[in-house]
């Protein structure tokens, strides 16, 4: 099950504890990718942030292409208008950008999702 999350609120939680809550939302957004795009095979959360870290960020390139790959096949299985959010996110990764990466991700997830539910 995905859940919406607030990117206003993770974006604060990620700068006031100093990146910790950057990991978590690192490893939720990589589940919940894999769950909206079918994937059941693809690389988990925690698996894609222990290589991020043993390759010193550079599985992070690659895993922000396959972010935006996942998300695209969601949109389209749902018939949503899809776009090439991987070049995106890899470019904000290039750039140092990765949360705001993580912000549009978060986004296109909240949507994919649905209404939240109380």
């Amino acid at each position: 099950m995905v859940q919406n999350r607030s990117v206003a609120t993770c974006i604060i939680l990620s700068i006031v504890t100093c990146g910790i809550y950057g990991i978590y939302w690192f490893v939720c957004l990589t589940d919940d990718a894999n769950t909206v795009s079918g994937d059941v095979n693809g690389t988990s959360g925690v698996l894609a942030c222990v290589l991020t870290i043993v390759t010193c960020g550079i599985y992070g390139y690659y895993w922000s292409y396959k972010l935006g790959d996942k998300i695209n096949i969601a949109k389209h299985r749902q018939g949503m208008q899809t776009s090439n959010l991987g070049i995106v996110y890899l470019v904000l990764f290039f750039f140092g950008l990765g949360i705001i990466a993580y912000a549009l991700a978060q986004d296109e997830l909240n949507k994919l999702a649905g209404p939240q539910q109380y």
